[in-house]
């Protein structure tokens, strides 16, 4: 199977969980949940697509709307499984963007884009799904706030045209470079590290 392919689908699977977990914990019905679930797995790449002027895939295949049911039904079947809800969100919601950030720095190699354009779409095709997922339950979305988040996406599509220059094959570069954006964000997270504020703290 296409490695590219793969990563789409996981992907879309683990922003669909990310999405579930998000509309559970603002308490919505059924209905909502699958809605925001949706959103948050198509969102983004649904965005680059239309600027690229591609083919959206979920349109021409139904397998992304079955892997979006299935896994938000599976989510929600085995939430006591998931009983630490924001560290789960927290850890569906990097792999998302790892999986995404490559893969819309491929779409953009494939469209012939320069290469800064290439990690706009990457960082795009990851963080968007997530700032409507946000936007729709209320949320300030992760990317406006000092998280670094968009910022582990920029590094990841930066390491994916570095890493073209050396002697790896594509799949080396694809893996390695997703893995740096986990890993930036996880880096982030467990460390403290934010993006420094403009405001200063009155209190």
């Amino acid at each position: 199977m296409d490695l590219f392919l793969v990563i789409d689908i996981l992907g879309t699977i683990s922003f669909a969980v990310s999405g579930v977990l998000t509309a559970m914990k603002k308490r919505l019905d059924a209905f909502g949940i699958l809605i925001i679930a949706f959103v948050t797995a198509v969102g983004g790449g649904t965005l680059r697509d239309v600027l690229i002027d591609a083919n959206i895939a979920w349109m021409r295949n139904l397998t992304y709307l079955y892997l979006i049911i299935i896994a938000s039904i599976l989510a929600v079947i085995f939430r006591r499984k998931l009983s630490y809800v924001r560290r789960s969100l927290f850890l569906f919601d990097t792999i998302g963007i790892g999986l995404y950030t490559v893969l819309g720095v491929e779409k953009g190699i494939a469209a012939g884009f320069p290469p800064i354009i290439c990690i706009a779409l990457g960082t795009l095709s990851a963080c968007f799904g997530g700032v409507i997922r946000d936007i729709l339950c209320n949320e300030i979305p992760i990317i406006f706030r000092k998280e670094i988040y968009a910022t582990a996406c920029i590094v990841g599509g930066l390491t994916y045209f570095l890493l073209l220059q050396t002697p790896l094959s594509v799949n080396w570069v694809v893996i390695l470079s997703g893995s740096m954006v986990i890993t930036v964000r996880l880096l982030a997270v467990t460390f403290n590290v934010s993006l420094p504020s403009v405001y200063r703290d009155n209190s």
